[in-house]
């Protein structure tokens, strides 16, 4: 992941509103939710969700797809993972006892989300 990715990434999720719409999107898992259901989720206007979605997908945190209607999204895991990995990339110097215990909570996310569908 290159550093203007990683600064985008970060500056979405550095707001209270966007990072609550980000992690209701990982929660709902990859076949997403409308910008309806978000907004009712979120107990916000349809306008406010609109535009803090746009600006995570802006980022690469999130996609979207239209059905009918809606728009329905979905949080971009790979995107997620990248990120992650880059943050981690050069952490503790290798140390088992730091990184042991994230790369297993790293693993049995990515697990879940494959498991639910997720792209890998």
């Amino acid at each position: 992941m290159r550093i203007n990715q990683t600064l985008s990434g970060l500056s979405a999720l550095a707001h209270e509103g966007r990072l609550g719409l980000f992690r209701l999107l990982v929660k709902a898992g990859p076949s997403g939710l409308a910008a309806g259901e978000v907004a009712d989720a979120a107990r916000i206007n349809f306008t406010t969700a609109s535009a803090q979605l746009s600006v995570l997908a802006h980022a690469g945190l999130v996609t979207n797809r239209r059905e009918g209607r809606s728009i329905i999204y979905m949080a971009d895991y790979d995107a997620i993972r990248s990120l992650i990995m880059f943050l981690m990339e050069d952490c503790c110097q290798g140390n088992a006892e730091i990184l042991g215990p994230l790369v297993e909570r790293a693993s049995r996310a990515a697990c879940c989300g494959e498991a639910k569908g997720a792209p890998s």
